[in-house]
């Protein structure tokens, strides 16, 4: 590792040099070295709100751990009265109602009480911007301003403490649980200031051990980002000769592993900023120190530089990059293929007869998807594979009391009765989205009306699961079953003009060309056809590539200018999908809204040519644009860019 080169000496300012001061013969004291952070009383807070906007909400509970040394010095705890009501959300997440504040004390004499408790001790606080804004906006309200007192938050903390190969976020339960916290969070006051004393004292026992002893060196750790480290200037010569072009670039280590990969319309401009004040991430200043060489990757198209980026963090795995590293855990919903079949939740998307739905990003969201489709269909819930015929004595579960399974495994449901289930829950899983969308809302008016808000709540997640995962699969399975499709799009004049084109075989980015400004792009699609990688077919709905690389090739082509030039295959969208009702479902204004949604999610269905097998029925738009039309014909989008 080269040595950091000498630092220059500031030039002494113009004019008589100043006299030197007369000097004592004295050995200075240890509190010259600064405040030893043993000796620094700390008061930790947290706050429990009606919302998360300190200028339209209000403290409900404040809880205060006042430590010094390792040891608990004494707490506070007290209710607020809000002024108003607590929303039911913050009830369920909290446990606070309005009973238990009615008879609380107002915030201006809470605040008096807590600051007297504070004294000059130093505030810290998990996530501090937002419980000081509460606290700065509350005093500002009743006439007792900031004392200004210094803030330390332990999200900052973690952040430059923990990497990404140890947590996967900084939240108050994820760190509490990683670095062993006698007090598990539970979103009320006391207890989450408790668990983030621990937090605390963890976070100082790690920086402990790399020089962090006093309350200056704390200061300048957390100052330390908005620096220029000496390690990144000995590190200035990695951007030398590389190109300024659009494309990837790769930091690596001295054995050749991958640090760190980014892509830049303009590689060595975007490099050359990590060495410099500007780069203010702590990871990044670890990612320098250990960085040997940059290798930089030329993209003729930004699209293909995203794509490659995706492809590296995915291959390699840098430890630096936060996203993306796992681009293949992803879910899906499967029908499976057997006499009576079920829904499961799978990883991976085989050739095997089964219908699958998705992809969801998380487990989690896969079972909300699958609850969704059984509060739709009753769809027999148990995972053990049904004969054709029942054994004889089976029983049914509760499920079947209840009216939500048909029973098949005693056969009380024939396997044709059970087959028109199935045909619907396919037709959900292909696209029409009607029938789930009108028992979610349907459940959720009902448990909104009888004031059960978290119930209904329960039903908007799950029913917004699924309509993800249903908008999923319409928008990625047309270019996974495409065999090849090429577009293109006309460049900004400051990027050179001319005609962008990309070739995209079952979802997978097979290449992409620069048609130059004042050429005929004819030549230049033929020639990307032909050198094209060649790409099988995958098994559908699941692309032939990553499914976070199709969702880029899906976002470029959606964007305004892009034109289709050749398509083999068809590209169509269901009528009746869950593209529609996404947004519209997301934050229902009022009953009357809600009211409005379920009349529209509860269309007439004709379900006739679905129970009779007949799928193929299903009400679609669909556009299809014949091989070798678009440019080939001279038409608008062959013209090349004046």
């Amino acid at each position: 590792m080269p040595a950091a080169p000498p630092v220059a000496p500031a030039a002494a300012p113009l004019g008589p040099p100043a006299p030197r001061p007369v000097r004592s013969p004295v050995q200075t004291s240890l509190d010259d070295l600064g405040t030893p952070l043993h000796d620094v009383t700390f008061v930790v807070v947290d706050l429990e709100t009606t919302g998360g906007s300190a200028r339209t909400c209000a403290i409900t509970e404040i809880g205060a751990v006042k430590v010094r040394g390792g040891e608990v010095l004494g707490e506070l705890s007290t209710l607020v009265d809000p002024g108003g009501p607590v929303p039911p959300l913050i009830t369920v997440l909290t446990g606070i109602t309005d009973a238990m504040v009615a008879a609380a004390p107002p915030v201006d004499q809470v605040l008096a009480a807590f600051w007297e408790f504070v004294g000059d001790a130093v505030l810290v606080a998990h996530n501090a911007p937002f419980d000081t804004g509460f606290l700065r906006a509350a005093g500002a309200r009743s006439g007792r301003p900031w004392p200004g007192n210094e803030v330390v938050c332990t999200v900052s903390l973690s952040r430059a403490v923990l990497g990404r190969d140890e947590v996967r976020d900084h939240k108050l339960g994820t760190l509490a649980a990683h670095l062993g916290s006698a007090t598990t969070p539970t979103h009320r006051a006391l207890d989450d200031a408790r668990a983030t004393v621990d937090v605390l004292h963890a976070l100082l026992g790690r920086l402990g051990g790399v020089g962090v002893r006093t309350l200056e060196d704390l200061r300048d750790q957390l100052r330390a980002g908005a620096r220029l480290q000496p390690a990144r200037r000995s590190r200035r010569h990695l951007a030398e000769g590389l190109p300024s072009a659009p494309g990837v670039y790769l930091f690596l280590d001295g054995l050749g592993e991958v640090l760190y990969v980014g892509t830049s319309r303009d590689i060595r401009r975007r490099v050359r900023s990590y060495f410099t004040a500007g780069e203010t991430r702590a990871r990044m200043d670890q990612m320098v120190a250990r960085a040997a060489r940059v290798v930089p990757v030329v993209c003729p198209t930004p699209l293909e530089a995203a794509v490659r980026e995706l492809r590296l963090i995915a291959e390699h795995r840098p430890a630096y990059n936060r996203r993306s590293t796992r681009p293949e855990r992803g879910r899906w919903l499967k029908l499976t293929d057997e006499a009576f079949p079920r829904l499961s939740v799978v990883r991976r998307v085989a050739d095997d007869g089964a219908a699958y739905l998705g992809p969801v990003s998380s487990a989690r969201a896969a079972e909300l998807a699958v609850e969704a489709l059984h509060e739709a269909h009753p769809l027999r819930r148990c995972t053990a594979r049904l004969p054709a015929r029942p054994a004889p004595g089976a029983s049914a579960c509760a499920l079947a009391d209840l009216g939500r399974c048909g029973a098949p495994c005693t056969g009380a449901q024939g396997r044709e009765d059970y087959a028109r289930v199935v045909a619907r829950v396919r037709a959900a899983m292909d696209g029409d989205a009607r029938a789930v969308a009108g028992a979610g809302l349907r459940r959720a008016a009902e448990a909104a009306a009888d004031e059960r808000f978290e119930e209904a709540s329960t039903h908007r997640d799950r029913l917004l699961a699924y309509l993800a995962a249903s908008g999923a699969r319409a928008r990625l399975e047309p270019l996974a079953a495409a065999p090849e499709l090429v577009a293109a799009r006309r460049r900004p004049a400051d990027a050179g003009g001319g005609w962008e084109v990309v070739l995209v075989r079952h979802g997978r980015l097979a290449g992409t060309a620069v048609a130059p400004a004042g050429t005929d792009p004819v030549p230049v699609v033929a020639s990307l056809r032909a050198a094209g990688e060649v790409v099988e077919p995958p098994a559908l709905p699941a692309p032939a590539a990553l499914v976070a690389e199709t969702e880029l090739v899906a976002r470029w082509l959606e964007q305004d200018g892009v034109r289709l030039v050749e398509l083999e295959g068809t590209w169509a969208s269901p009528l009746h999908g869950a593209a529609g009702l996404v947004q519209r479902l997301r934050l229902p204004a009022s009953t009357d809204e809600l009211d409005h949604l379920l009349d529209d999610a509860l269309a007439p269905t004709t379900w006739d040519a679905v129970d009779a097998g007949g799928l193929d029925s299903r009400p679609q738009v669909e556009v299809e644009v014949e091989t070798g039309r678009a440019l080939a014909s001279g038409g608008a989008a062959a013209q090349p860019s004046p």
